[in-house]
């Protein structure tokens, strides 16, 4: 299989995204899911300093790809990807379809996050969750030379970058060999590191970190625990925190202490640290999901966030 070529990815390298993107962004679920001002959370996140902002929520509905055109259109200079786009909610040419306007639009501003989501979602969109490795290859390949692209639409035109959720050994190296890199969800810091040794040292490495910004530890844990566990019900990322050391009694009732603050820290001191956790791990760009007090995305923590780790917010040299 060939990887997506050059110049069906706007012509970008690593290291130009890498520059672009420098250290830290936010990762969000759709406006609308939370009740927000999709233009006005984007300018919000701009403002903050934060330098891409990940929609997630699998991005699997046909105008998916619309509503996060009020995220460019009022910014000047916010990155907006997809984290991710469920691909078994599109056949590859629709999916094209849709970016490559984007990035046409918005040149050098939108990132096409893809991955295969989690068997119970997959399921409800009724589909068989099976060999989703081969599925995303075969979506790559589709992708880059879609079989029912309409002539009627003109040219195919240059895709966005893509990159590629990925948590074990076989996705990261196919994100490594196929796309500009990898988007990790859920994860540890040491994961960062595994994922880094994996895809070497070219490819991007973009995980995401959830976290709150609560002073006391104990209050942070009950918040973490309500958006984590819904998580922990998805075989993918339990098998993934069981590589790095986690068992049955850190994956139960909303997760351990020590898992809970593993993978969602509480602080603005800790927010600073993690961040840095990550880049020292290998990550080029951390991309930050903070928390409210019953565990949801919170808009209005945007800001505090943005002073907690301002020393990342320098452009990168």
């Amino acid at each position: 299989m060939n990887s997506l070529s050059a110049d069906m990815t706007m012509n970008m390298t690593p290291d130009e995204l890498r520059s672009r993107l420098g250290h830290v962004g936010i990762w969000m679920p759709p406006p609308a899911w939370i009740g927000a001002d999709p233009a006005a959370t984007a300018a919000a996140i701009e403002r903050a300093g934060f330098t891409s902002v990940w929609i997630g929520g699998g991005n699997a509905t046909a105008d998916a790809f619309e509503l996060l055109r009020p995220l460019l259109t009022e910014t000047e200079r916010l990155i907006v990807a997809t984290g991710i786009a469920n691909i078994w909610a599109w056949q590859p040419a629709r999916l094209r379809e849709d970016a490559v306007a984007l990035a046409r639009d918005f040149p050098g501003r939108f990132i096409l996050g893809l991955g295969v989501s989690h068997e119970p979602l997959v399921t409800s969109l009724g589909h068989i969750y099976e060999r989703p490795l081969e599925k995303m290859e075969k979506f790559l390949d589709e992708l880059d030379h879609p079989a029912q692209h309409r002539p009627e639409h003109g040219e195919q035109g240059e895709l966005p970058p893509v990159v590629l959720a990925a948590l074990g050994p076989r996705m990261l190296t196919l994100a490594a060999e196929q796309t500009l890199g990898a988007h990790p969800y859920f994860t540890p810091p040491e994961h960062t590191a595994f994922a880094r040794s994996v895809l070497g040292q070219s490819p991007l490495l973009m995980p995401e970190q959830a976290l709150t910004l609560a002073a006391d530890p104990a209050a942070g844990r009950v918040a973490a625990r309500v958006y984590a566990e819904r998580y922990l019900r998805m075989p993918n990322y339990t098998r993934n925190l069981e590589r790095f050391g986690f068992g049955p009694g850190d994956l139960a009732d909303g997760g351990s202490d020590r898992l809970i603050d593993a993978i969602i820290p509480s602080g603005a001191s800790t927010a600073a640290e993690r961040v840095r956790a990550h880049l020292d791990a290998g990550a080029d760009h951390v991309v930050l999901q903070p928390l409210d007090e019953s565990g949801a995305f919170g808009p209005g923590h945007v800001e505090p966030l943005a002073q907690a780790v301002a020393e990342f917010m320098k452009p990168r040299p």
